[in-house]
């Protein structure tokens, strides 16, 4: 897809980009350069090909899940800044009622 002067300056433009002439000239070989790029890589795509996110496989480590016994009430409560009736003491929520 070739572009012309005429079109870099309507983007340009378009984006409220104030463009010299020499910078137009510039642009409208590097725009047509990525637009040749970005057209190569959409030919390359075909429906043989499963779309992915990575390149990679990605993989997630996980471990099984083993039941341990729990320390006893007694001990973590005794660590606990705030007790109240067997539980963990906490501000009051705003908006609340008791």
């Amino acid at each position: 897809m070739a572009l012309s002067r005429d079109d870099v300056a309507k983007l340009a433009d378009l984006a409220r980009l104030e463009l010299t002439e020499t910078e137009l000239e510039r642009l409208v070989g590097q725009l047509d350069l990525i637009l040749t790029a970005v057209d190569s890589v959409s030919q390359a795509a075909t429906a043989e090909v499963a779309p992915t996110s990575h390149a990679l496989a990605l993989v997630n480590v996980m471990r099984d899940d083993v039941v341990t016994a729990s320390l006893p009430r007694e001990a973590v409560l005794a660590m606990a800044p705030a007790v109240e009736d067997g539980r963990f003491r906490v501000p009051r929520i705003l908006g609340e009622s008791a």
